[in-house]
C-alpha cells in the first residue's frame, strides 16, 4: 500500500506535465527549427545539470559547458554532415579538463545526451512525426504505469543499491504500458505487429536511462538534478528515460531492426 504523502507532489507534477506537453507537442508538430531549438535548449539544460552534480563547486564551469553543448549541437544540426557527428563529443571531452566526480561516467553521459539530442531531431526529420510520437508515447506510458503501479503496489525493489524507489511491480507495469502503446499503433494501422515486442525493449532502455541518472544523483548526494521543473526536479529527471529510449531506437535502426511507423 502507498504511504501517507506518497501523492503529495502529484498536483505540481501534473501541472508541469501539462505545460511540457503543450510546449513539446507544439514544437514537435511544427518540427523544423522550432523543434530543433527546443531539443538544443533541453540538451544544454541536461548538460548543465550533469556538470553541476559532478563538480558542484564550479557553477560557472557548468554554465560554460551548457553553452558549449548548445553551440555544438546547433552547429552539428545545421551542418547536416555525418563527419560533424564527432563534434558531439566535445562537451564530454571538455568536462575532463578539470577534476570532477566520476569523470569518465560524466563525460560518457554528456556524450550520450548530445547524441540523443541529435537523434531526436534526425528522427523527426527523417523518420517522420509518427515515429517520434510512438517513441514519446512509449516513454510516457512506461513512466506513468511504473509511477502509479509502483507507488500503489510497491513490493520488491528492482535495483535498490542504485535506485531505491524502483520496484519490480512498477518496472513490469512500465513494460506492459509500452507494449500497449505498440499495440495501439498497430491497431491504428501505423506499424507491424513486431512493434508490440519492440516497444517494451525501448521502454526498458528508458528505464535504464532513469536508473543511470539515479546512480549519478546518489553519488552526487542530491535528490533532484535541479529544480527547473516543479514536481519533476530537473530536465535530467524528466528526460533521462527519453535519452535511453532514443539511443535504443538509434541502435535498432543501425542494425536494421527498427520497423517503419506511420504511413
Amino acid at each position: 500500500m502507498s504511504a501517507p504523502g506518497t501523492w503529495r507532489d502529484l498536483p505540481a507534477r501534473f501541472g508541469s506535465a501539462v505545460v511540457m506537453a503543450v510546449v513539446g507537442g507544439a514544437a514537435l508538430g511544427v518540427g523544423g527549427v522550432w523543434f530543433a531549438a527546443l531539443v538544443v535548449a533541453v540538451t544544454a539544460a541536461m548538460v548543465w545539470e550533469l556538470a553541476r552534480m559532478s563538480a558542484p563547486d564550479r557553477p560557472q564551469e557548468a554554465l560554460a559547458l551548457a553553452a558549449l553543448a548548445a553551440l555544438v549541437l546547433a552547429g552539428v544540426l545545421a551542418l547536416h554532415s555525418p563527419f560533424a557527428l564527432a563534434l558531439l563529443l566535445l562537451p564530454g571531452l571538455a568536462s575532463l579538463l578539470r577534476a570532477r566526480l566520476h569523470p569518465l561516467v560524466a563525460a560518457s553521459y554528456a556524450s550520450a545526451l548530445m547524441l540523443s539530442g541529435y537523434a531526436m531531431v534526425a528522427l523527426r526529420e527523417g523518420a517522420g512525426l509518427a515515429t517520434i510520437l510512438w517513441l514519446v508515447a512509449v516513454v510516457i506510458a512506461s513512466d506513468l504505469a511504473g509511477y502509479f503501479v509502483g507507488r500503489s503496489i510497491g513490493g520488491p525493489k528492482f535495483w535498490p543499491a542504485i535506485s531505491p524507489k524502483k520496484t519490480w511491480s512498477g518496472t513490469v507495469a512500465g513494460w506492459l504500458g509500452a507494449a500497449a502503446v505498440g499495440a495501439g499503433f498497430v491497431l491504428a494501422g501505423q506499424g507491424p505487429w513486431v512493434l508490440v515486442a519492440i516497444s517494451p525493449l525501448v521502454g526498458f532502455a528508458g528505464q535504464l536511462g532513469d536508473i543511470m541518472e539515479s546512480w549519478i544523483k546518489r553519488r552526487a548526494g542530491v535528490k533532484d538534478s535541479s529544480a527547473l521543473i516543479p514536481g519533476h526536479g530537473g530536465a535530467l529527471d524528466r528526460f533521462d528515460a527519453l535519452t535511453g529510449a532514443v539511443l535504443a531506437v538509434l541502435v535498432l535502426g543501425l542494425f536494421g531492426a527498427m520497423p517503419g511507423i506511420g504511413g
